[in-house]
């Protein structure tokens, strides 16, 4: 019932850009009528140019005519009258019905079919080209899991996905698909990420490590822990992801679509004008010649190449990014994400990998073994990654804490063994006036304090790692249009500034809390001339990644606030990614804008052509359907680009 739920979403979501008129099912039988009719007006012009017959030239040629011209006009000209019916009387089968019955009205029978049949054409044209488009979205659906094996009353049990519950342990055999996010409990697993991820090479995950719902298990049986509920599992998130971006549509698609409803109206009264007023105004009018040039008018002036091949273009934008491992939650923000000239970065799990180990740990007036006791029961309640690195010490009989609050960018205060405890950085301990010895500020590492009733107890040094792509990310950014680059972190100065220096990042700033890395941010958009995208993957970076004009979001690392607040969400948490995604971008609008000029550029000539009777019905034809055609074309590019 879900899946065909999902299904029903897709088959809106294509209906909701217009790709619905014409089926795009492979199936031979839709191509038959075309197929006819093109066979019909190959010997309808041969017996007229090459004078077969005189009795070609009777009432048998209008009957041989209309009869080519029903295959392909029929189906058009109901879909004109249905959308009367519904009271959208100026729509591109209007167009069509009026100019082809007209050209049979004067008497240009094969110009009359093979408009109609030309426009049929370049329908099946963009049936295809849709068809692809929607493949990346569909393939979701395909690599969804289906069944699933959980550990149940002592034995495997076969359950929907849906029914797993946070804990459960569940069995994955070679060659089946990951059905839940969990936490490896194999020793290890070879695995196919690329629905998830967009990463094409199979990685080699080690026990303990998160694993994703729709990942393929290529070696051995694994057994994955559940930590999420399918709903909210990286596969179900994508398709809500990619189904909902692709329902928001960009002020250039929304702009279009607006002048489409406009600029059709226009047409239709313009050819009347073109019509009936030069019987005023020219001598030796004749209506026939007028008649046509009008028809020409409406062929020439048919929308289609506007709003079929623009949503088109942001459609392939969107699944290009997807196949990447980059999630637009909108088409609009690949449009935006196209200007950004400022790149504002956090440091730890987007610069850095956020994967912190203990380097070193120092005790004054307590044992090694006490001060790691009394800093774990408060660390054991958070979810920072310097968290997790501390709770990978060995512990035996460990302390438990009670009224632990987190104190954000500082640290976390807590009781236990009736002690008042502080965990955290230096700014948290001057908060309480507890004296911090000076050798602190020589540590250029991450390191947490801990203070026991007002007196400073020992440290912590935790170290983390630069990502390897981080310092290409810089380099390539500047490459592509970005021209200024700043990290902002909550962590020590020195240390924000150690890490910039190494990927060649001229602009840092250390100690900011979330507040003040918001107003850092907000400094940089008060420019008129600054488009700003923010990285970042903490809760903390919520609230820059809502105000800024992009927010990306690492989507592996990051939490699932920071997540829903992005505009555009990396999923395999490289930075290199933040460059690609601007590159798709960047072609999109190129696309785009290549597409209206063309479209516009082609149709105006021909237009003034027309009007002045120096343009035939062929030449409406290919401004009309060769132009969407080569906009379709052009617009495929964007799926079959390598990035």
């Amino acid at each position: 019932m879900r899946e065909h739920n999902e299904k029903k979403k897709i088959n809106k979501l294509t209906r909701n850009y217009g790709y619905s008129n014409f089926n795009t099912n492979s199936n031979l039988k839709k191509y038959i009528p075309a197929i006819l009719s093109s066979l019909m007006l190959l010997i309808g012009i041969a017996a007229d140019y090459y004078n077969f017959s005189p009795f070609f030239k009777s009432w048998f040629r209008v009957l041989w005519y209309s009869t080519a011209y029903l295959p392909v006009g029929l189906p058009v000209l109901k879909k004109g009258i249905e959308s009367i019916k519904r009271g959208s009387y100026f729509t591109e089968f209007l167009l069509m019905s009026i100019a082809t019955l007209g050209a049979f009205v004067i008497g240009e029978y094969p110009e009359g079919v093979t408009v109609m049949l030309f426009y049929t054409i370049g329908e099946f044209f963009q049936s295809a080209a849709v068809t692809k488009a929607k493949r990346n979205i569909k393939a979701l659906l395909d690599v969804r899991p289906n069944k699933a094996l959980v550990l149940r009353s002592n034995s495997y049990v076969s359950v929907l996905p849906s029914s797993i519950k946070i804990g459960e342990t569940v069995q994955v055999r070679t060659g089946e698909k990951i059905p839940i996010d969990g936490v490896l409990l194999s020793t290890n697993a070879y695995l196919n990420t690329a629905a998830v991820t967009g990463e094409s090479k199979p990685q080699r995950i080690i026990k303990n490590t998160i694993v994703y719902a729709g990942s393929i298990n290529l070696q051995n049986v694994i057994e994955v822990k559940a930590t999420k509920e399918f709903k909210n599992s990286s596969i179900a998130r994508i398709l809500d992801l990619v189904q909902n971006a692709t329902a928001r549509k960009s002020k250039t698609e929304l702009f279009i679509r607006k002048f489409a409803k406009i600029y059709t109206p226009a047409v239709v009264f313009l050819a009347i004008g073109l019509t009936f007023l030069p019987y005023f105004f020219v001598p030796n009018y004749v209506f026939a010649d007028w008649l046509y040039r009008a028809l020409i008018f409406l062929v020439i002036s048919c929308p289609c190449a506007l709003v079929i091949s623009i949503p088109l273009g942001y459609f392939g934008g969107l699944g290009a990014a997807s196949n990447n491992g980059i999630l637009f939650k909108g088409a609009s923000f690949l449009d935006t994400i196209a200007k950004v000239n400022t790149l504002a970065m956090d440091k730890t799990g987007t610069i850095t990998k956020g994967i912190f180990t203990i380097q070193e740990i120092k005790a004054f007036t307590i044992s090694e073994s006490e001060l790691m006791k009394y800093t774990l029961a408060l660390e054991a309640t958070s979810t920072h990654p310097i968290a997790k690195a501390l709770l990978d010490y060995p512990l035996r009989e460990p302390f438990t804490a009670t009224d632990v609050k987190e104190i954000a960018g500082k640290g976390i205060r807590g009781i236990v063994n009736n002690k008042k405890v502080l965990v955290g950085n230096a700014a948290l301990l001057l908060d309480y006036k507890i004296d911090v010895l000076t050798e602190i500020e020589d540590i250029v590492e991450s390191s947490v304090l801990v203070a026991i009733n007002g007196e400073f107890v020992g440290y912590v040094i935790i170290a983390d790692e630069i990502k390897e792509d981080a310092k290409e990310t810089v380099s390539e950014a500047y490459k592509i249009g970005v021209k200024d680059f700043y990290m902002f972190s909550g962590d020590r100065e020195s240390i924000t500034k150690n890490v910039a220096k190494q990927i060649n990042v001229l602009r840092s700033k250390g100690d900011l809390l979330p507040e003040q890395k918001l107003k850092e941010v907000e400094e940089l958009m008060k420019n008129p001339n600054a488009i700003v995208a923010f990285v970042g993957d903490g809760i903390n970076d919520a609230p820059v990644l809502a105000v800024s004009d992009v927010g990306i979001v690492m989507g592996g690392l990051g939490s699932d606030v920071a997540i829903e607040t992005a505009d555009v969400i990396i999923q395999t948490d490289e930075p290199i990614k933040i460059v690609k995604a601007i590159k798709i971008g960047k072609s999109t609008r190129a696309i785009v804008w290549q597409n209206i000029a063309l479209a516009f550029g082609v149709k105006l000539i021909v237009l003034l052509l027309g009007a002045a009777g120096l343009a035939t019905m062929w030449e409406a034809v290919f401004a009309d359907v060769g132009v969407a055609l080569l906009a379709i074309l052009n617009a495929v590019r964007l799926q079959t680009k390598k990035w």
